[in-house]
């Protein structure tokens, strides 16, 4: 209707879609709202709070429950984060084999039927009693089915599939997202319920939705590793019942994932003999030392500026080290290429590799070999020093139950180092010191 019957002026009406209000809208929004609001909060002097213990079990893995600080707590929110086939829907059906022994488990799947569930979970050797599956994505029946079932454990896979009715935008949009991991967090804090989410990631490796989503969480998991390769790692990057410095080290088999107890003997697995641009070093993960294999090639470059490619390390502090190798160990790599490269798949983000990339690149660019039970560990600074780095005892520990002979490290860090026994410790003050012990 172009013109207003009632004032006679043109283009004056404007549509208001109105929205009915809805039982559901109601019952998400009060999810675990009544226990709260039952209990008076009132603000308490720190000495007179008293300090609660959490309750933890098992999930049946050991690297799972590492990463998680010891178990899984009641009560608690954990969001798993990985790359499309990575392994998340497999590791959180396989822990229920364990975990339904003692608890009933609810798994919510947004992706698949619950007969694709089922063929999975034959193909992992799950069969639980304690297992129920529902193929859902509605979010209010899925808040009723928890209510009524009182489960222990809720997994739900994934929340982008997820949908508020009264919320109009689709699923995966960020209001849905917000809105959904919302009322599962209250319903899961009023009933004591643990709960895995599984979020889907950008390409850039990221999770996807609004940020808000990983601090609403109490856990945050990151499965890491290429789909081409079996080797996978568990990360947590956030955990507020745990250190999140530790990782879980997996192989991802027909049977499913498997456990890796010592990760440095599998990573360090098919090394070549007698090939230049080969260093092993060892990193920190946690309470455990990871040693692994830094690959590097330089040849001469075939365009006007030299390329620089790392996989595993990151590409800002690779040309740092680059640079003190050319001023400070007179190495002309100004028209070479240089390729990095962490074998396995694993990603390092700790400056004490720094000496075994140097040592890697220096090997390379004069065609020499390092011994194979040789280590490197240390620190390099923009003058060519070595500087000590953290836990040198536990780094030359691990690598002596590898059979490693030689470990050079920063002349520092042997100051009241106990020295384990097996293993020979040079301790060296410049990059160039370093470089002469192997080179041609």
């Amino acid at each position: 209707m172009g013109k207003c019957p009632g004032c006679n002026k043109w283009n004056t009406f404007e549509e208001t879609p109105e929205t009915p209000p809805s039982n559901k809208q109601s019952a998400v929004s009060g999810v675990g709202m009544a226990a709260v609001k039952s209990t008076l909060n009132r603000p308490q002097q720190i000495t007179a709070v008293k300090r609660g213990y959490e309750s933890r079990f098992s999930t049946g893995m050991r690297e799972l429950d590492r990463v998680l600080g010891g178990g899984m707590v009641n009560g608690e929110l954990i969001l798993v984060g990985g790359d499309p086939g990575i392994g998340k829907s497999t590791l959180l059906l396989q822990i229920c084999e364990n975990i339904g022994k003692t608890k009933k488990i609810l798994y919510v799947s947004g992706e698949e039927s619950a007969a694709q569930i089922k063929i999975r979970a034959e193909r992992l050797g799950v069969n639980c009693e304690n297992l129920f599956l529902i193929s859902e994505t509605d979010v209010e029946t899925i808040l009723s089915h928890i209510t009524d079932s009182k489960p222990d454990v809720v997994i739900i896979d994934s929340i982008q599939t997820m949908h508020i009715e009264s919320i109009q935008s689709a699923s995966g949009s960020v209001p849905q997202v917000r809105e959904t991991t919302n009322a599962l967090m209250r319903l899961a804090k009023s009933m004591a319920i643990s709960m895995f989410i599984v979020g889907h990631v950008t390409k850039d490796g990221s999770l996807a939705g609004p940020r808000v989503l990983e601090h609403m969480v109490d856990c945050v998991l990151y499965f890491e590793g290429d789909r081409q390769l079996s080797f996978r790692i568990l990360r947590a990057v956030k955990n507020r019942f745990g250190s999140t410095n530790e990782i879980g080290v997996f192989d991802m088999r027909d049977t499913g994932l498997v456990e890796v107890a010592n990760p440095s003997q599998m990573l360090l697995e098919g090394r070549p003999e007698n090939i230049s641009g080969s260093a092993v070093v060892c990193a920190m993960e946690g309470s455990r030392g990871v040693l692994a294999e830094i690959q590097a090639l330089v040849t001469p470059t075939g365009f006007g500026n030299p390329r620089r490619m790392s996989a595993g390390i990151d590409l800002n502090r690779i040309f740092l080290l680059i640079a003190v190798l050319e001023k400070r160990a007179r190495m002309n790599l100004s028209n070479s290429d240089v390729y990095i490269n962490v074998a396995g798949g694993l990603r390092i983000d700790e400056t004490a590799v720094d000496l075994g990339v140097c040592a890697a690149i220096a090997a390379s660019m004069s065609d020499s070999v390092i011994p194979p039970d040789m280590l490197f560990i240390g620190e390099v600074g923009l003058g060519g020093e070595l500087r000590a780095v953290a836990q040198i005892e536990k780094r030359l520990t691990e690598a002596a139950k590898l059979g490693f002979k030689t470990a050079v490290v920063p002349k520092q860090s042997l100051r009241g180092m106990t020295q384990p026994k097996g293993i020979k410790v040079f301790g060296i003050r410049t990059i160039g010191e370093a470089i002469s012990m192997f080179r041609k």
